[in-house]
């Protein structure tokens, strides 16, 4: 068997004489890292961004939850009195954990009464950036891995992982999702980023299609003994939901979308796309906008009574005088002058040339 010629990192280092797993620092980042995707689009997306630690108090705590408890439940190797004693031993699952801070979600979305589907579309880019991070912690804890590579040609990484503890070279599961989350993360976050008149609730369908399809083609590649359930492989059951889950909602958004709008995509009124210094509600901008629309037809109006600007000459002593709109006498001489209202220049230097013969 070839031996693997790159450097294997302990699963762990100590401070002060507690273990400290580079699994759980790469969840960390992750999740930091995250959180800031998260802060960027809900002031790209006119949310409050000071609601940013509500959503984490929200969303983190029934994250680990869901994740354990989903890794618990489905492991018939796992009773549920071992839900808080193996805890720092593994026994996440991610499936879990997007099911429970979909509910954090869905609270958070109580609590301060905005639309679930606008928030979630704010969430998932950064769901998915803190997956394609979290996965790297796979590669320290030698787990989620493929199926053994027995083509010598093929044994490298990343394409594939030499664990330890079977001496063999596997298909490196964890490194291919890291790097199609990254993607579907660059995908997402652009697609907040830049399109302004789109339906809510895109964003999560695409994250939901794409994830549920990448491990719905994965999970029963993988080894056998990280495929979570019983008689049926249960990942790979809530992977389809996901897949098919997320394509049907995306469907009906965009069929919504065109019965409402009679476009699939665009919208006749779409969210605020600006860094903007205050959060105004969807009610204040339209009110806003009906007050500009209405100060610009004043405006309009105003201007269209107002006698075009013209050049006129006192009848008496003969001084040049620049009118708009009505004048009484000329500020010279004082002597009574009318302008009439004309709409048309031409019309006003004919009136001028005629009392210029006049004089």
């Amino acid at each position: 068997m070839k031996e693997p010629n790159y450097f294997i990192p302990p699963r762990s280092f100590e401070i002060f004489g507690f273990d400290i797993y580079y699994y759980a620092v790469m969840i960390v980042i992750g999740i930091l890292l995250a959180c800031v995707a998260a802060g960027l689009l809900f002031k790209r997306r006119n949310i409050p961004v000071d609601w940013l630690f509500d959503l984490i108090l929200c969303v983190l705590p029934l994250g680990i939850i869901g994740a354990r408890t989903f890794s618990v439940v489905t492991d018939p190797g796992t009773s549920i009195t071992e839900w808080f004693s193996g805890f720092r031993d593994g026994g996440l699952s991610i499936i879990g954990g997007v099911i429970g801070g979909a509910l954090g979600v869905l609270l958070f979305c109580l609590i301060h009464k905005v639309n679930f589907f606008r928030v979630a579309d704010c969430v998932v880019p950064g769901l998915a950036l803190a997956q394609a991070i979290g996965r790297w912690g796979n590669f320290f804890n030698q787990e989620v891995y493929g199926a053994e590579v027995t083509n010598t040609a093929m044994q490298w990484f990343p394409f594939a992982v030499y664990i330890e503890n079977s001496h063999t070279w596997h298909y490196a599961f964890f490194f291919y999702e890291s790097l199609i989350n990254l993607a579907v993360f660059a995908l997402l976050f652009t697609f907040m980023w830049k399109f302004k008149k789109k339906p809510s609730g895109l964003a999560m369908c695409g994250y939901f299609f794409c994830y549920g399809l990448t491990r719905s083609i994965m999970e029963p590649l993988r080894d056998s003994q990280y495929i979570l359930g019983y008689n049926i492989p249960v990942s790979l059951v809530f992977s389809i939901i996901m897949c098919v889950g997320g394509a049907v909602c995306a469907l009906a958004l965009l069929y919504c979308n065109r019965r409402k709008y009679g476009l699939v995509i665009g919208a006749a009124e779409g969210e605020p796309l600006a860094i903007l210094p205050q959060y105004f509600t969807k009610e204040q901008l339209k009110k806003m906008e009906e007050e500009k629309l209405a100060k610009a037809k004043a405006a309009k109006a105003v201007q269209e009574k107002r006698p075009p600007r013209g050049v006129l000459r006192c009848p008496e002593c003969g001084a040049k005088i620049v009118a708009e709109g009505e004048i009484s006498k000329c500020p010279y001489c004082g002597s009574p002058i009318q302008l009439p209202a004309q709409s048309d220049g031409t019309e006003r230097a004919d009136s001028e040339g005629a009392q210029e013969d006049k004089k």
